[in-house]
């Protein structure tokens, strides 16, 4: 197995220079109608992304460990070579598609999500807002593993999704080229999906491309500006409150539920479901 490089780590002193170049031009050219920074929100966002590179480190022993183990029992082995990289990456970018649709549309996987969409700013720090529970996300992942995609080659392509992402964390940059805004995911696009707006909610889970979501009906254009944040917004920038509020609300749902069922419900349902209601789930409830 070459050796693959750490992709995040590399690209940490860009996001420094990109964001701290974001906040300059803020100062110099601003934009009433765009959210700019605060210094609360962005010291709870950096606060979130270091917490993650921490608490993912944890995460990765015992996701490993079942990588692995399921790497060895499959015969087949996909080898790193200069045009197998570009599938995996692809491969990568459809199942990260279907699991972030996933953590918008299942209330115990939202819990983990919903830290990222709950700053009302939407700027480059917004993409350091990671939550600290990330280990929801490994099971998609296992059909490449079986496919005998080396964990090591996983890890890359995942990482390579992360950093690609970084930059589409932007009101800066409007609307690019048609051929680029109909393949890629753009900050266009993702604003949308960061977007509280009932039209806007569940709309543009893509990582690097946005054709998973027209194929799979989930696409959504930018028509008018995004009110960024959750349908009900926190009232504080405590990172603890920010990483487990989800998770506190469902405790409280599960023990006042009436029936186990209703338990099962409100951790499998959407987040927006309670008894009585229909189930349709809203990604940007909390």
């Amino acid at each position: 197995m070459p050796n693959l490089p750490n992709v995040v780590l590399w690209s940490i002193p860009a996001f420094v220079l990109l964001t701290v170049l974001e906040i300059v031009s803020y100062r110099f050219h601003p934009d009433e109608e765009e959210q700019g920074y605060t210094a609360k929100d962005t010291a709870t966002s950096l606060t979130m992304g270091l917490g993650s590179l921490l608490f993912d480190a944890g995460w990765k022993i015992p996701i490993l460990a079942i990588y692995s183990f399921l790497y060895e029992l499959t015969p087949l082995r996909v080898p790193v070579l200069w045009w197998t990289v570009p599938l995996m990456l692809l491969a990568q970018d459809f199942f990260y598609y279907w699991s972030h649709r996933g953590h918008h549309v299942i209330r115990i996987l939202w819990a983990c999500h919903v830290v990222h969409h709950s700053s009302r700013n939407y700027n480059l720090s917004t993409a350091l807002r990671q939550p600290w529970t990330s280990a929801t996300s490994w099971v998609f992942y296992v059909p490449m593993i079986l496919a005998g995609v080396h964990p090591a080659a996983l890890a890359f392509c995942s990482s390579a999704n992360l950093v690609y992402q970084f930059w589409i964390h932007t009101e800066r940059i409007d609307r690019l080229p048609r051929p680029v805004e109909y393949v890629f995911n753009t900050p266009s696009h993702h604003r949308v999906h960061h977007a509280s707006q009932g039209g806007y909610l569940d709309r543009n889970f893509g990582g690097i491309l946005i054709v998973f979501d027209r194929l799979f009906g989930s696409f959504t254009p930018e028509t008018t500006r995004p009110v960024y944040g959750l349908t009900k917004n926190l009232a504080t920038f405590n990172p603890l409150r920010v990483a487990t509020h989800e998770y506190a609300s469902i405790a409280r749902d599960v023990a006042a539920a009436g029936s186990w069922r209703d338990r099962v419900r409100h951790l499998t349902k959407g987040p927006g479901w309670q008894p009585g209601t229909t189930d349709r789930p809203e990604g940007n409830a909390a």
